[in-house]
């Protein structure tokens, strides 16, 4: 099994910054990208970046691109968010996801094998 832990969630106004983290314990060596997601309220769950093990491979979803970067420590187990330039929109739970496969291109289609328990992001405006 693997455990995530998120942290960095909070209150920030529009046009902040927030950096949230990920840490992965447990079968490490299983995981072969990292990921993160997040749900607004009444909302589906929605894809937000992906990381391959190598850091070859990120992808984010459109209404992010550019505002939000997401990074890994291998050495710590540990991804990251960057959020800059925040909306009100982007208020959601934001949840860690780690993948035993890397689908590479298919990856925002991927069903996690492990979550972490979500961190609250609200922007207000």
């Amino acid at each position: 099994q693997v455990q995530l832990v998120e942290s960095g969630g909070g209150l920030v106004q529009t046009g902040g910054s927030l950096r949230l983290s990920c840490a992965a314990s447990g079968r490490t060596f299983s995981i072969n990208g990292m990921g993160w997601f997040r749900q607004a309220p009444g909302k589906e769950r929605e894809f937000v970046a992906a990381e391959g093990l190598s850091g070859g491979s990120i992808y984010r979803a459109d209404s992010v691109k550019g505002r939000f970067t997401i990074s890994r420590d291998n050495a710590k187990n540990t991804v990251y968010l960057q959020m800059n330039s925040l909306k009100p929109e982007d208020t959601a739970v934001y949840y860690c996801a780690a993948y035993r496969r890397w689908y590479g291109t298919a990856q925002p289609m991927a069903v996690p094998d492990y979550w972490g328990q979500g961190t609250q992001v609200t922007v207000s405006s």
